[in-house]
């Protein structure tokens, strides 16, 4: 590990957030040295540290979700919880929250209430619609949003219905642009002479809507509108996953000139490599489907290590559909160090290394997620100095546990 302090250390960020949008912004920011304390109901907690699989009563998830995070219990709902709140993110530089829009307003934490006492804060929100606009009101959970962002329309197969990631990849993807806005914050900060902070405004279809590529230029500029295309990108020839012999799959990117001309002739199509109407890719579009089954005819009469081993000793982008088994057992993986151990209840449990890779300030896993208030002490006794007599008037009225 390096002697160098991580990227955030001795950023505060205060976290409200629930499930995975708000609180995957919180972890990457933990990842590399801001100190995050997560803020939760009292009576359960975060509902996503009893999500998917559960052992011993806390999800699996949540050691990964929840690492290098403090865990405190306040009840929002209750005005005591709301005030402690306020003298949380008073101490902060960053709050991230993602309830619905108004509601923070609602509960006098909104961004104006809080600049006025801490004006330095990066408020980093996290919505469905973004905080502004006719559908800033409405509920947008990940699976609504990325339909409304146009990621929905592109992925699946023609006449059936859009294709659904198994991952809550609209939460993941704001969580990104989150994390980076507010980085980008804290430079902006240092840079300004009066040190104030500012709002951070991400919306989950926005985030999604931000992969389309060409999508937009190509519909205004040519009245194209893309459509879903399968196993395919529309307009990039070779690219598909095809079904080997043994019932696996393969990808294979075929689409530069020179490779595809490797790829054919290793296939057992030289006539195809030399046909100048296949030359480019303009060429080889007209003739995807003609490409395609050839490909398709290829892969299966070899096994999927035959078509890998054939190609890569051409230098053509080919490889496996992979697994989470396939993922633990791969030797690439593990030389990467894309797996990390922590110990639970006696147990080992990997966890996914912390990523992206700084090789000189890299993020660490200090502690895997915590139970529920196990900060409790340590942030309002030792931070806001809350006396013992105090904490226990806010235990016995439920405002923390």
């Amino acid at each position: 590990m390096s002697s160098r302090k991580r990227p955030l250390e001795g950023i505060r960020v205060i976290e409200l957030g629930q499930l995975l949008a708000g609180p995957f912004t919180g972890s990457m920011l933990a990842y590399f040295g801001a100190e995050v304390i997560k803020v939760e109901p009292p009576k359960g907690g975060d509902p996503i540290r009893g999500w998917r699989e559960v052992q011993n009563g806390t999800s699996l998830w949540w050691h990964s979700l929840g690492r290098n995070k403090k865990s405190v219990t306040i009840d929002l709902k209750a005005e005591e919880g709301r005030e402690l709140v306020r003298k949380l993110i008073d101490t902060a530089d960053v709050l991230v929250e993602n309830f619905r829009p108004g509601v923070m307003e609602k509960w006098g934490l909104g961004p104006d209430a809080i600049k006025q006492s801490n004006p330095g804060i990066i408020y980093t929100r996290i919505s469905g619609y973004g905080q502004d606009g006719p559908n800033s009101v409405k509920p947008g959970y990940a699976s609504v949003c990325e339909g409304y962002s146009g990621f929905r329309y592109v992925n699946g197969f023609e006449n059936q219905a859009p294709v659904r990631p198994n991952l809550s990849i609209g939460d993941t993807i704001a969580a990104i642009h989150a994390a980076l806005g507010v980085t980008l914050a804290i430079i902006e900060r240092s840079n300004n002479e009066d040190g104030e902070g500012q709002v951070i405004d991400v919306a989950l279809y926005e985030s999604m809507f931000n992969l389309m590529e060409a999508v937009i230029p190509e519909y205004d500029g040519a009245g194209v509108i893309r459509e879903p295309s399968g196993t395919t990108v529309t307009g990039i020839v070779p690219t598909n996953t095809f079904r080997c012999r043994d019932a696996k799959y393969v990808v294979i990117g075929g689409n530069g000139d020179a490779i595809f001309k490797r790829l054919m002739i290793a296939a057992g199509y030289p006539e195809m490599a030399d046909n100048p109407e296949m030359a480019d890719n303009a060429g080889r579009v007209v003739h995807e489907v003609e490409i395609d089954n050839a490909l398709a005819k290829w892969c299966l009469d070899n096994d999927a290590k035959t078509i890998i081993d054939t190609l890569e000793a051409e230098r053509v982008p080919v490889g496996p559909i992979y697994n989470v088994e396939d993922m633990m057992n791969d030797e690439h993986y593990k030389a990467r160090g894309m797996f990390e151990q922590v110990e639970i209840d006696g147990k080992p449990l990997k966890i996914p290394a912390i990523l992206p890779k700084l090789k000189s300030t890299p993020g660490e896993t200090t502690w895997s997620g915590p139970q529920l208030g196990s900060h409790n002490d340590e942030v309002l006794k030792d931070l806001l100095g809350l006396d013992a007599g105090s904490l226990e008037q806010l235990k016995g009225s439920g405002v923390i546990a």
